[in-house]
C-alpha cells in the first residue's frame, strides 16, 4: 500500500543503525519504523480480506515482512523468521513524506490519539508490551532506562496492578520525577538497590553492564528481560547471582498478535505518551537529542501535510 506519512516516532534502534551497531544489509535506506499515515493507494497484491481502504489511518511498525513458511512463522513466532524484513532497515521507512508498506503488517490505529501521540505506541509500546509479557505475573517490576518504552509500559504495568520501580542514569532527577508521576512507587539511579527485591526487571537501556546489576536486584525465580535490539557487551558475573532459578531473556522484534493486543489495550489503560515533535528537516537533531537524553518520553518526526 502507498501511505502518506503524517508522523514517525524516533527510536534508539535508529541510532544503532546510524552508528553501524545494527547492520543495514543493502544501504542506503530511509530509516523510521513508528509510522503513522493515511492509505492513499492499494497495489495489485493487496489482500481482499479485511482491507485497509484508501483514507484509513494506519500504523506501520518495525516488522515489515515475513516469509510465512518457515518453522518460526508456522509456530506463531514470526518475529524470529530468518528472512524477515524490517521497516527502516530492509524496507524504506517513515522519515519521508511517503512510504510503501505490506498491507499485512499495517494496523488500524485506536481513536483518541493524535498522529504524534500514537506514533510511539508502534515500537516503544509494542516492544515494551512484549517484554512485559515475558515477566509473567511479576508483581514487583524494575524498569532500567526510563525512556520512550518505559514511560509507556509503566502505565500498563500499573493498570495491571503491578508495583513499578524505576531506574535511570545517575543524576537524572527529571527522569525519576517523570517515573513517579506515571505511578512508580520508587525511582533512583541504576546503581542503587531498590528498597526491596524485585520479581522481574526489564532493561530498556542498551547497556550490558546493567544485566548483572539487575540480576542482583531480583529475587530467586525472577527474570531479567533485555528489551533492546542491540546491547553493549555483558560483563562476566558470578554464577551465584544467576543461581536460584533466575533467568535472562531477550526480546526479538514483535509479532502481529502483539500489535493487535497492545493497540486494543492502550486506550483502555489509557496510555498517554509524552511526545516532542521535530520537523522532518530536523531529524538529525532529534536523533542527537535522543542520544544525549535531552528530553523525557519520545521524539516524533512530524511531516507537513
Amino acid at each position: 500500500m502507498l501511505v502518506r506519512v503524517h508522523a514517525c516516532g524516533v527510536c534508539r534502534t535508529d541510532l544503532h543503525l546510524l552508528d553501524g551497531e545494527v547492520e543495514i544489509p543493502r544501504p542506503p535506506i530511509v530509516p523510521g519504523h513508528q509510522i503513522v499515515g493515511t492509505v492513499v493507494g492499494r497495489g495489485e497484491g493487496a489482500a481482499d480480506s479485511e482491507p485497509l481502504e484508501a483514507g484509513a489511518r494506519v500504523g506501520v511498525p518495525w516488522l515489515g515482512w515475513t516469509c510465512g513458511r518457515c518453522r518460526y512463522c508456522l509456530s506463531g513466532r514470526e518475529n524470529l523468521c530468518d528472512t524477515a524484513r524490517f521497516t527502516g532497515r530492509d524496507i524504506d521507512g517513515g522519515y519521508a513524506e511517503w512510504t510503501v508498506a505490506d498491507e499485512r503488517y499495517c494496523f488500524a490505529l485506536p481513536e483518541g490519539y493524535s498522529d504524534l501521540q500514537v506514533a510511539p505506541l508502534l515500537c516503544a509500546g509494542l516492544i515494551g508490551y512484549r517484554a512485559l509479557g515475558m515477566t509473567g505475573d511479576a508483581e514487583r517490576l524494575g524498569l532500567y532506562g526510563f525512556g520512550s518504552s518505559a514511560h509507556i509500559i509503566a502505565q500498563v504495568a500499573r493498570f495491571e496492578g503491578r508495583r513499578v520501580f524505576a531506574f535511570t542514569r545517575k543524576g537524572d532527577e527529571a527522569g525519576q520525577a517523570s517515573a513517579r508521576e506515571l505511578g512508580a512507587e520508587w525511582a533512583g539511579d541504576s546503581l542503587t538497590r531498590a528498597p526491596e527485591e524485585l520479581d522481574a526487571a526489564i532493561i530498556f537501556a542498551s547497556v550490558g553492564e546493567l544485566v548483572p546489576i539487575a540480576l542482583r536486584a531480583i529475587a530467586k525465580g525472577g527474570t531479567v528481560v533485555c528489551a533492546g535490539i542491540h546491547m553493549s557487551e555483558i560483563p562476566s558475573f558470578p554464577y551465584d547471582i544467576l543461581w536460584g532459578e533466575r533467568t535472562i531473556r531477550s526480546v526479538a522484534n514483535l509479532t502481529r498478535q502483539d500489535a493487535t493486543e497492545f493497540l486494543t489495550l492502550a486506550p483502555r489503560v489509557p496510555v498517554r505518551t509524552d511526545v516532542h515533535p521535530y520537523p522532518l528537516a530536523d531529524t538529525d537533531r532529534a536523533l542527537e537529542d535522543l542520544r544525549a537524553g535531552r528530553f523525557q518520553g519520545a521524539a516524533v518526526i512530524e511531516i507537513d501535510r
